[in-house]
């Protein structure tokens, strides 16, 4: 899952954006709230992490602007401040939960799970499932009749994002923008690495599962 930072406390920032990729989460992060609605405005991201007292614009700004835009994100408002008003200001605007600074980082990390949830659906945190390939989080490894092997981040958050859309084909251009960010100058052949170790760890474990290619677009997972 690809997720956004927006606060301008560039240490916090910076401390958040490292738990969140240990979390296995992609990450951007922008410290002003004109570079925050520019990256929410993409509709990239599963969720946002948004401050409200930012430089440039505010993050109530940010957010009224996104929805205005149609952009319909999960948004997680962090603030200093604890002010019941704010929190109403806030979650009428559009924002989905409010947490207020300090926090504890299992929390919050709770906080974006719940967000990221498809609405209605029991979910297994740590576990997402494609006709019997098992995606385990806690352990970053694919397991397939009893065999398991270890994957390494970026293999994990692209083969989660086949499994989140089976038997679609996925835009090389798409995926770039989710695991690396819109913004990276990452060339095709990096996925075409990528994609070639995961086929390789899938037939490891001997799964019934293939990676293919519709040439000269993307990648679907069948």
């Amino acid at each position: 899952m690809k997720l956004l930072v927006v606060e301008d406390e560039m240490q916090l920032a910076d401390a958040l954006t490292e738990i969140l990729k240990r979390n296995m989460y992609s990450v951007d992060t922008a410290y002003d709230g004109i570079a925050g609605l520019d990256n929410a405005l993409t509709g990239l991201y599963d969720c946002i992490i948004l401050d409200i007292m930012l430089p440039g614009m505010n993050g109530l700004d940010v957010l009224r602007n996104m929805r205005a835009a149609k952009i319909h994100t999960p948004v997680l408002l962090l603030t200093a401040r604890s002010e019941v008003e704010d929190k109403i200001k806030g979650l009428d605007i559009g924002a989905d939960d409010y947490l207020t600074k300090p926090f504890v980082t299992g929390e919050l990390l709770a906080r974006v799970r719940a967000l990221t949830r498809r609405k209605g659906e029991i979910v297994n945190e740590n576990k997402m499932d494609f006709n019997g390939l098992a995606l385990q989080k806690n352990t970053c490894s694919i397991s397939w009749g009893g065999n398991d092997v270890k994957l390494s981040l970026k293999e994990y958050q692209i083969m989660e994002l086949l499994i989140a859309n089976p038997k679609q084909i996925l835009p090389k251009e798409r995926i770039i923008e989710k695991i690396w960010g819109y913004e990276s100058d990452v060339e095709y052949n990096n996925i075409e690495v990528y994609i070639s170790f995961l086929r390789k760890k899938l037939a490891v474990i001997s799964a019934p599962v293939q990676i293919k290619t519709a040439r000269g677009i993307g990648y679907s997972l069948e």
